[in-house]
């Protein structure tokens, strides 16, 4: 039975768009897909449904990193990954699970999801690069339709009947139902639970070294992540490595993989700042408590292969300044900024350790000048803008996130910002239409649309933004039939 209700809401199709130029739903719903036989059971515009419903399902379980820093770094990487890997017919989203095992998994529709402890195991950029190039290519290559339609609709009751564990684990909150849940969406995941054969896997290979030497990474960079798997496992006395298991790595596997990176030239590939800078923040993140980050940061001052690594030393100004030793943290951001001025997240750490240190107006300053250097910066405006509400600006601060957000597209966390930083500035009526938008992000049509009546409710409206309200409460209440009318079965909510 809960496989054919959860079924059933695979179905839906709302089709909206967000205010901000950024498909919601996705308008290109109702276009045909031609393409493989496969697509007649799985097209890609019900790929992205699924994808889209199990991604939100584990946002509900907070275990996504919702780090800006961390956020627009995968996004970032991944992006320049897939622009080699298609023509454009795939919406990747790129994120990271707070999880300490070694795995990474695709959903449906081009969602990547990295593990932190792979994020944290890699020993240069381009294994992590290698790892998103293999998933990247399980989606473009329709692994996922190809597999379902193998197996016909038997496939798609058992992806119905995971997806059902995964939403009631998300709406139970019990941490041992959660784990299940976590585990069930890495179920669905290309490599686990749908069963790719060796073929799937050799050719996610293939495809994914060419477009890791198209990107610019070392093609080596997957095999030798492959290798560095196969060595823990041989060490771990048959504690095997998740990414093993849902990745199965052969001798003869990798030495394919080692041929054909020769087959591309390498030239000398030097990890960005970004990929130290942000397994600092992870390493942080994932911490029990910051005094544990401190002592591990300080330790690998003793490692001669860290030395001079501009991550060691950002990990610990981010430990103090988290410890609330602000003043110590300033003087170690100022430290690396002069000589670093070209790194925006030491600008951004000196700007939020002298607000902590009670110095707002340096704060702000220092925060300006780096948005006059690096503007629309998404981690760098979010900062900013954190920081002019803190000082009493909520009216500058809701409209350096809007200059942002009509450039690029934002999440639901960060819409909620811009919805509270336009309440504190004043502007009820625009917050409540930004928590609408927010609540589309998420999903939640019901939601969305209370917020839109209590927007359209507010006296004084002018006219362009009675339109605006109206016109997108008419869009959602369009579309809620789609979704279902009952009110039981809410979206994720932040």
């Amino acid at each position: 039975m809960l496989a054919r209700v959860v079924l059933c809401l695979l179905a839906v199709v709302v089709g909206l768009t967000t205010p901000f130029g950024v498909t919601a739903q996705g308008l290109d719903g109702d276009l045909p897909d031609i393409g493989s036989p496969a697509d007649s059971v799985l097209s890609k515009q019900r790929e992205a449904q699924i994808g889209r419903q199990i991604f939100r399902s584990l946002r509900a379980t907070e275990r996504i990193i919702e780090d800006p820093e961390v956020q627009e770094y995968v996004q970032d990487l991944g992006q320049r990954i897939a622009a080699n890997a298609q023509d454009g017919g795939f919406r990747f989203k790129f994120f990271v699970v707070d999880e300490p095992t070694i795995n990474a998994f695709a959903l449906p529709g081009g969602y990547i999801g990295i593990h932190s402890g792979l994020l944290l195991a890699t020993e240069n950029e381009s294994e992590l690069a290698g790892v998103v190039a293999h998933e990247v290519a399980h989606v473009t290559q329709r692994h996922i339709s190809r597999a379902v339609y193998a197996s016909q609709r038997q496939s798609i009751l058992s992806m119905a009947a995971m997806l059902g564990a995964i939403l009631v684990g998300a709406a139970t909150g019990d941490s041992d139902v959660t784990t299940g849940a976590i585990a069930t969406a890495q179920g669905l995941s290309t490599q686990a639970r749908i069963n790719f054969t060796r073929d799937n896997e050799y050719e996610a290979d293939r495809v994914g070294v060419s477009v890791l030497a198209a990107a610019g990474f070392d093609p080596n960079g997957m095999a030798s992540f492959f290798e560095t798997m196969a060595r823990r496992a041989g060490t771990l006395a048959g504690r095997v490595p998740e990414f093993l298991r849902t990745h199965p790595v052969t001798v003869s596997r990798i030495s394919e993989t080692r041929s054909r990176a020769a087959e591309y030239a390498v030239s000398d590939v030097q990890d960005s700042t970004s990929y130290s800078l942000i397994k600092a923040r992870i390493k942080l993140l994932s911490s029990a408590t910051p005094e544990r980050a401190l002592t591990r940061f300080e330790g690998e001052l003793e490692d001669p292969k860290l030395a001079g690594d501009l991550g060691v030393a950002y990990g610990i100004a981010l430990a103090k300044l988290r410890l609330g030793e602000a003043e110590a943290a300033q003087q170690d951001f100022e430290t690396l900024l002069a000589s670093n001025p070209e790194v925006i997240s030491f600008h951004t750490g000196l700007g939020l350790a002298q607000q902590a240190s009670g110095n707002g107006r340096a704060a702000e300053a220092t925060l300006a000048e780096a948005m006059s250097l690096f503007p629309r910066n998404r981690p760098l405006t979010i900062r900013y803008a954190s920081v002019l509400t803190e000082n009493g600006k909520p009216g500058t601060a809701h409209k350096v996130l809007l200059d942002l957000y009509n450039q690029v597209p934002p999440t639901a966390g960060q819409v909620r910002q811009l919805a509270l930083a336009a309440s504190a500035a004043g502007d009820t009526a625009d917050a409540h239409y930004y928590m609408a938008e927010s609540h589309l992000l998420n999903g939640d049509l019901n939601l969305a649309a209370d917020q839109l009546r209590l927007a359209l409710s507010i006296p004084r409206l002018n006219d362009v933004q009675e339109a605006r309200f109206r016109s997108r409460l008419e869009q959602v209440v369009e579309a809620l039939p789609r979704q279902g009318s009952g009110r039981g079965s809410r979206g994720t909510n932040e």
